[in-house]
């Protein structure tokens, strides 16, 4: 049993406090859609960390419901180790990788928040925003991204293109009050910035 890692409760309400309040700040709900985003990106962030440090669901799953021969230690509760046979160095690679693109999007968010909160209700076209036109939400979706490469489970894998999803919708229907606020300006901006993904002639 030296390998269980699991009902560490501490861990997950640490991990979930400290995540959800720097994903949720940024992105303080204010509206009902708002609110329904941050439903999902909570439920996403709960059941990450409770399958890291808490209850081993995906480790549970496999071998009750679906007869895979697992014992209930830590590395069993990355798919990559059960369903591809990556072992520990392998997962140990997966995990930094995952940490960069927490990183990455983590740094997408702060810069992102910085330049809204000092723009004062005006629109924001420079810094990250000269790259795409939601590097907020582009830094969520990486965020999160990098946690489910971290550690991917039966719960978070469909979870992450329906949070993306609804984050992209998001983002289209504040565009179309952008539109409606500042007129010609953002439909200039929108024409000549990408939404999401960096074209490469924007990178210079």
């Amino acid at each position: 049993m030296e390998e269980f890692g699991y009902g560490n409760w501490v861990a997950v309400v640490l991990n979930v406090a400290l995540l959800s309040a720097f994903t949720l700040g940024p992105f303080l709900p204010l509206r009902k859609r708002d609110w329904r985003s941050a439903g999902v990106l909570q439920a996403f962030i709960v059941a990450l960390f409770t399958e890291m440090y808490g209850f081993p669901l995906t480790v549970y799953l496999l071998s009750s419901f679906l007869g895979v021969p697992l014992s209930f230690s830590h590395l069993n509760g990355h798919l990559l180790g059960v369903l591809l046979g990556v072992k520990e160095h392998g997962l140990l690679l997966t995990c930094q990788i995952g940490g960069i693109l927490m990183l990455l999007g983590g740094v997408l968010i702060f810069l992102g928040w910085v330049k809204i909160c000092g723009a004062k209700g005006e629109i924001v076209t420079d810094n990250v925003y000269r790259y795409v036109r939601h590097p907020q939400y582009l830094g969520l979706m990486i965020l999160t991204l990098g946690t489910l490469v971290q550690w991917p489970t039966l719960i978070t894998v469909p979870m992450w293109p329906f949070l993306s999803l609804l984050y992209y919708r998001l983002a289209k229907k504040e565009e179309k009050e952008l539109e409606e606020r500042f007129g010609s300006k953002y439909t200039k901006y929108k024409q000549a910035v990408p939404m999401l993904i960096p074209f490469p002639q924007h990178i210079r």
